[in-house]
């Protein structure tokens, strides 16, 4: 046994020990917690993170909205709530949703919790799905960009239980959306700013239009950012420019309004005609959208020759609609560019979808050169159900890279790191219609006629 005297002294230094290098769980401790946080699985973040804070309290057992949504999400029971429980909403339901699946980007824009918490897609939420509800979280501030990307990568892999398949430093921005209502774009320092408008849709008509702004400067430019700003009601706002070769009596006057139809319905051939010597550019069916060019990429165009701008609203309602647009064009300084973007504009035209069925149409499309695909957004008319993109040929064979749902307001898929196709792969475009009406439909401008588009841009080695 040790004497009193050993024993202080032991006691003595175990204390100095501990005080200088702490004990053993004092050292493993902080340990433990940094793995924690770099390697805890991404629905735990998702629980921990974020719903706790801003869902749990409304969404635990005896609340009202827990009652109301049967959605309860507190750590016991949350995960298994969205993955085996359906939806409790009925106009959700209709259409097709579930609160969570583990198809990847195919289950994000079948998700209701998606619906629900993403903010940033608010008019389409309100616009489109006015029985779903209201956006959550109900009462607070919106979840941080941050956080909304977080919960979509981990949807996008899968939503799986376990595993890290999204990356926590998304949490850093704390950004959140913030509702951009009309109003005139400043114009940029370094760029230009075209306009058109105000102007007037007839009640339950469609107007699509071109209006020619002719353009004070350079032969080319390098374009890195664009930005447009729309009144509510637009279909599509579309900016081209020309070929070199447009015969002079097609050549448009400045600021006259050239419609593709008059007040009856019938289709002008003559403002019809200079379509054909069009060369795409820039667009959106977003009401404001501010797209950046991946850094080093700019889009080279010729604005020499003066921009069309194409607009299309649809006026569904018993008033009359005023439409207007703003766009403001970046310039890039040539010597910064390090890859000139391309456009990538696929187009089927040659389908007919029979009356009362719902029809799937295929378009196949294969590369001659290495490309580097960094965006992708579809377009179709209302009968559109569903528009996928997967790869063709190579190691990703068959991989899904672009679903959508939506026809009105379709995602814009920005890509980083980009897609790679090599010479001899390519993409495949499916897109099933609902041809609910009694005549068979067509490829045709109308909302009511039908389109298969997919847009894009690229740059190649």
């Amino acid at each position: 046994m040790l004497s009193p005297l050993m024993n202080t002294i032991k006691i003595i230094l175990t204390v100095l020990i501990i005080l200088i290098f702490g004990c053993d769980d004092a050292v493993d401790k902080p340990k433990e917690k940094d793995q924690t946080v770099i390697g805890r699985d991404s629905w735990k973040i998702v629980q921990e993170d974020i719903f706790a804070s801003n869902c749990v309290d409304c969404h635990t057992v005896g609340t009202s909205f827990a009652n109301q949504s049967d959605l309860l999400l507190t750590s016991d029971v949350a995960y298994d709530q969205l993955m085996n429980h359906p939806v409790n909403n009925q106009s959700a339901l209709d259409n097709n949703l579930e609160r969570l699946g583990t198809e990847g980007l195919s289950s994000l824009y079948k998700s209701f919790l998606w619906e629900k918490i993403n903010a940033p897609d608010k008019e389409h939420f309100y616009g489109e799905h006015p029985h779903y509800g209201s956006l959550m979280p109900l009462g607070m501030p919106y979840l941080t960009n941050g956080q909304l990307e977080f919960i979509r990568q981990w949807i996008v892999a899968g939503a799986p239980e376990t595993g890290v398949v999204a990356d926590s430093s998304l949490f850093d921005d704390t950004t959140r959306f913030v509702e951009v209502e009309f109003a005139p774009l400043t114009p940029p320092e370094n760029g230009i700013q075209v306009h058109v408008g105000p102007f007037e849709v007839q009640p339950h008509y469609e107007r699509e239009f071109l209006n020619f702004v002719n353009i004070d400067t350079l032969d080319e430019v390098y374009i890195k950012q664009y930005e447009i700003s729309m009144r509510s009601g637009s279909h599509h706002f579309i900016l081209y420019t020309f070929t070199n070769v447009v015969p002079p009596m097609l050549v448009p006057d400045p600021g006259e309004y050239r419609d593709y139809r008059d007040a009856n319905g019938n289709y002008l051939i003559n403002n019809l005609a200079i379509t054909s010597y069009h060369v795409y550019f820039a667009g959106t069916q977003w009401p404001y959208m501010n797209y950046h060019f991946p850094p080093g990429v700019a889009l080279k165009v010729d604005i020499n020759n003066g921009l069309d701008q194409n607009s299309h609203y649809i006026n569904r309602t018993d008033e009359v609609q005023i439409g207007e647009v703003y766009t403001n064009i970046y310039f890039a300084d040539p010597s910064e560019v390090e890859h000139e973007a391309q456009v990538m504009f696929i187009n089927k035209t040659d389908f007919e979808l029979p009356p009362h069925e719902i029809t799937t149409l295929e378009h196949t499309i294969s590369v001659g050169e290495r490309i580097h695909i960094f965006q992708l957004f579809s377009h179709a008319h209302e009968h559109l159900l569903e528009f996928s993109v997967e790869i063709v040929g190579g190691d990703r064979d068959g991989e899904l890279v672009y679903f959508a749902y939506d026809w009105e307001h379709p995602p814009i898929l920005d890509l980083d790191p980009p897609i790679t196709l090599e010479a001899g792969e390519g993409l495949k475009l499916n897109a099933t219609y609902d041809n609910w009406t009694d005549k068979t439909l067509r490829f045709g401008l109308l909302g009511e006629d039908e389109m298969m588009i997919l847009f894009g841009y690229y740059y190649t080695d």
